[in-house]
């Protein structure tokens, strides 16, 4: 049994707090049930893009990255987290239940961490070089470590072959009519709790000069950043031993964590997951980093103007959709 008991609106805001997660096109694939002193995630399936997603693996690296940003938010408010990860081997839906402790002292890193998740953006414009990258890349290989979870960096002479992957991507779904028609949907000029909002979307000027990145459909004619001139972002690769789902999950987990260490370090990323949604482009980054391992994920990470107004924050689901509270029989 639990030690001690939560209350369940510090749960609640905990829930609301980690659902500022990255998702595929803000899809929210998460569900979040307390009961008693524990918390279950769950996947919802109906919230899976089964046309980009066909195997629903980027659904489960967001709800892996919604249990890691739920743990730092459980810190912050002074509780340590037990994680029993796939708990029913017949319910695939159950992906976690997670229990609670008294932490014993809640430190200054534990606060700035979960404000982190507040300022963190998903930002695709282009970026200038990371300074110190040194320090940063090895924070990023202590931080994935506890999530079994590998992390290379693409050298910057690779960088035009890492474009042609991103271009095969491109050229591969060129005429698959669901795919597009989903990330129209997604990118809808409406008011919604989901989806990316124009406001979080490149123009064609500002898109050209990024050369790895997901070909969204733009509406604006902005050319924000132009002092900085084409990406020269880094560009981080996790990747598992195996294409799991269990891997798949902590590979969310560890993301999740890299994003927040940038955050915390001053460094702005970008979240890209088309490359390694076919074989053939996730081969050509397997081939670039030298590695047997599965890429799951990759993520720009640069510098931007700190005279620059932040980005608005993209939109969530409102918390009753995604939390309830049911009642344990007696």
């Amino acid at each position: 049994m639990p030690d001690t008991l939560v209350n369940t609106e510090v749960i609640k805001n905990a829930v609301q707090l980690a659902c500022r997660a990255p998702s595929l096109h803000n899809s929210q694939p998460w569900r979040w049930i307390s009961v008693d002193n524990s918390v279950e995630l769950r996947l919802d399936k109906d919230r899976v893009l089964y046309s980009t997603d066909h195997s629903g693996r980027e659904a489960l690296l967001g709800c892996g990255a919604v249990l890691d940003h739920f743990r730092v938010a459980m810190a912050a408010g002074g509780w340590t987290t037990r994680v029993d990860r796939f708990p029913n081997p017949n319910d695939p839906l159950h992906l976690a239940s997670i229990e609670f402790s008294p932490l014993e002292f809640v430190t200054e890193g534990h606060q700035l961490r979960a404000d982190a998740m507040r300022r963190r953006r998903t930002d695709r414009l282009p970026f200038a070089e990371p300074p110190d990258w040194d320090s940063m890349e090895s924070q990023f290989r202590r931080t994935v470590a506890a999530h079994h979870v590998r992390v290379d960096v693409v050298a910057d002479d690779l960088r035009p072959e890492l474009a042609k992957a991103s271009q095969l991507t491109e050229s591969l779904r060129l005429y698959d009519s669901s795919y597009h028609d989903e990330l129209s949907w997604w990118t809808g000029d409406f008011e919604v709790s989901d989806g990316i909002p124009n406001s979080s979307l490149a123009s064609t000027a500002e898109s050209d000069r990024v050369d790895v990145g997901r070909p969204f459909p733009v509406a604006s004619d902005t050319d924000r950043r132009p002092q900085y001139g084409r990406d020269h972002s880094k560009i981080v690769v996790l990747s598992t031993d195996d294409a799991e789902r269990a891997s798949v999950l902590q590979c969310g987990e560890a993301l999740s964590a890299v994003l927040l260490d940038a955050t915390m370090g001053g460094l702005a990323t970008c979240t890209l997951t088309h490359i390694t949604e076919l074989h053939a482009s996730r081969d050509l980054v397997a081939t670039l980093i030298e590695q047997t391992t599965t890429p799951q994920v990759l993520v720009r990470v640069g510098l931007v103007p700190d005279t620059e107004d932040p980005q608005p924050a993209t939109p969530r689901r409102p918390i009753d959709e995604v939390f309830q509270v049911r009642v344990q029989e007696q």
